[in-house]
Order: C-alpha cells, then sequence, then structure tokens
C-alpha cells in the first residue's frame, strides 16, 4: 500500500499524524501541504473516495480561513467553487491529508488512523 502524507511542517498534529505512521512502519511519499498543495483533481478525487462534506476539509481554525471570512462566504459557494479555493492555497486545507488513492483520512485521531492505516 502506497502512501500520500500532505502535512505542514510546524503543525503539531501533522507531526503526531507522521510520528503515528512511521512507528507504523508504513511507507509513503511525504507531501508539503504549503509548497505544494494537492491540485483542484486531486482534491476532488479525495474529497470523493472520503465520504466526507466538503467543509470536512477546510482548516475552519486557521487564520487563512477566518481573514477570507470563509465561515459567511462558504455556504454561498458551488462545490467546485470550494474546490478550486482549496486548490490555490494549503493553509486553508485542514490537515494531515493521508491518501492511498481509494481511502482518505482529513486530520488525525489515532482511532481513525488504527482503523484505516492500521496494519
Amino acid at each position: 500500500m502506497s502512501l500520500t502524507y500532505y502535512g505542514y511542517p510546524k503543525c503539531g498534529t501533522c507531526r503526531k499524524a507522521k510520528k503515528w505512521l512511521e512507528n507504523a512502519e508504513l511507507e509513503f511519499k511525504e507531501v508539503n501541504i504549503v509548497e505544494n498543495p494537492p491540485t483542484k483533481e486531486e482534491l476532488q478525487q479525495m474529497i470523493g473516495n472520503s465520504n466526507l462534506d466538503i467543509k470536512k476539509f477546510f482548516n475552519v481554525s486557521g487564520m487563512k480561513y477566518r481573514e477570507l471570512n470563509l465561515k459567511d462566504k462558504l455556504p454561498g459557494m458551488t462545490a467546485d467553487e470550494k474546490v478550486e479555493l482549496l486548490s490555490t492555497d494549503g493553509m486553508l486545507i485542514k490537515r494531515p491529508i493521508v491518501t492511498d488513492g481509494s481511502n482518505v483520512t482529513v486530520g488525525f485521531k489515532e482511532e481513525t488512523y488504527e482503523e484505516v492505516w492500521g496494519a
């Protein structure tokens, strides 16, 4: 199973998730989500595979989210506009994201990682 881990090195939650993956001895490709955010197409695939609402992919506690006043703007946007916005700035995306191409986890909860990525 080939994993891709989208994280931000300064993010404590990302560091915990990365450590969990390393301790589980899972191989993964690390992508800095800020320097190389997922493309619109990659995000659409991840959102579709995750069975999560697109809102779960937004970093609602981030400064950028608040600066752009997205709490008020998102309800009036189309799904396509939301994905387009996410693809433009990795700081808007909730992290970390881990995917193997079909399974996707957003954020880090140890129980979820055990369930989805546990060997």
